[in-house]
């Protein structure tokens, strides 16, 4: 048996070693369109490489993907967190946990994750291309033509991992072969505010706000980073990602509310005011935070609300305090455009996952093709969850089984 693997990232890479590893007299051959490989796994993490998420449960770990949840949900049952632990243990490659559930190797460098990648398709004998573009796939009697640099070769099965593509012309060529493209749309992305004041607090961060996108029903709760641009990190990144096909039809122009309290609701706010008898303390507003906001912030907030931070609490008007409650709980910001976050350059849309068969990652309308990673409508959150797609999509897709 003779099989193509179209991308040599890691979802690519990944379903070339399981094929070797299913069908150890198979010739896999591998074809990489640009002159380098893994390229993502090497930049991701800030070059730590973060290989997958702390979640051992498929239900619990599905619920990270925005596009792909039923479907991965049912693909985990198969290849999941743990199955990914113990293959990079076994190419003797050690993953540690960190605080907020992401897992990276102990050597923090992403090279020892692409070495052991490389190292266990060279062992296996996975024959790599580089710079070998596919250019057509022609389905001809129980095989597949692939034309690579002028050249036709012959194949038995074809695996697609090609990644994901910004625009719909990226996917003409599975379009072509019957398969339902969902547009593309970018996906883990930060806002941007040129025109807000609370730039100026740039490396400031609150452990947990809650943001909601005003006129839609999304809305999460997280750790909220101030930008010179804007505003970033978990809670925006996981906005975006669950928000990505609403935020481009709204082309990236809205406004965001922020709860700097979290879940903390206006009347819950006014009743631990009350408690705290705020009224009777003569300490000035600046010298008195009662909410645990950094310094920084919580003088952004008297200054927007109008109070001034020279004030004593017990000289508070009713009207300063609702002020200063609205702007903690119902901060409203204009957002206008979108940065790329870091190297993460995800997209959700792809071919659609009603032409993919889940036991087998293999397509409904083309047999003998198969699909792994972000090349599907598959898309996850910031954390490693879009690495665990890869891998656990790959490693079905390799196993070549028939519907």
């Amino acid at each position: 048996m003779k099989v193509a693997v179209i991308g040599a990232g890691a979802a690519g890479f990944f379903a070339a070693i399981s094929a070797k590893t299913h069908h150890p007299n198979a010739q896999v051959h591998l074809f990489e369109k640009s002159s380098k490989t893994l390229s993502k796994v090497l930049i991701s993490g800030g070059g730590r490489c973060n290989v997958t998420h702390a979640c051992y449960h498929g239900k619990d770990l599905s619920k990270n993907y925005p596009r792909g949840e039923k479907f991965l949900k049912h693909a985990f049952s198969e290849f999941q967190v743990q199955d990914t632990i113990n293959w990079f243990n076994g190419q003797g490659v050690e993953l540690k946990t960190e605080s907020d559930g992401r897992m990276f190797p102990v050597t923090n460098d992403s090279h020892t994750i692409a070495n052991a990648l490389l190292a266990a398709a060279r062992q296996l004998n996975v024959n790599t291309h580089l710079n070998t573009p596919i250019s057509a796939i022609t389905p001809t009697e129980n095989r597949f033509s692939l034309l690579a640099n002028g050249e036709s070769q012959q194949f038995d099965k074809v695996i697609i991992a090609s990644g994901g593509s910004p625009k719909r012309a990226g996917l003409t060529w599975l379009e072509d072969l019957g398969h339902e493209i969902v547009d593309p749309v970018p996906s883990l992305f930060t806002f941007n505010m040129p025109h807000e004041s609370i730039t100026q607090l740039m490396g400031l961060s609150v452990s947990s706000a809650r943001l909601r996108v005003r006129t839609t029903n999304l809305e999460v709760s997280g750790p909220l980073l101030v930008t010179h641009w804007g505003m970033s990190g978990p809670a925006v990144l996981k906005l975006s990602a669950f928000g990505a096909v609403d935020l481009a039809s709204l082309k990236y122009t809205f406004e965001v509310q922020v709860n700097w309290l979290d879940q903390l609701k206006e009347s819950e706010l006014r009743h631990e005011l009350e408690l705290l008898d705020l009224n009777k303390d003569k300490k000035i507003m600046a010298n008195l935070n009662p909410f645990g906001l950094p310094s920084r912030l919580w003088q952004f907030i008297l200054q927007k609300a109008h109070v001034s931070s020279e004030k004593r609490w017990l000289d508070l008007s009713k009207k300063e305090i609702n002020k200063i409650v609205n702007t903690l709980t119902n901060d409203n910001y204009s957002v206008e455009g979108k940065t790329t976050f870091k190297e993460e350059f995800v997209t959700a849309g792809g071919v659609s996952l009603d032409d993919i068969d889940v036991n087998s990652m293999q397509s409904r309308k083309v047999p003998g093709i198969y699909f792994c990673g972000e090349v599907m409508n598959i898309d996850g959150v910031t954390g490693g969850f879009n690495f665990q797609a890869a891998w656990t999509t790959g490693w079905i897709a390799g196993k070549l089984k028939s519907a």
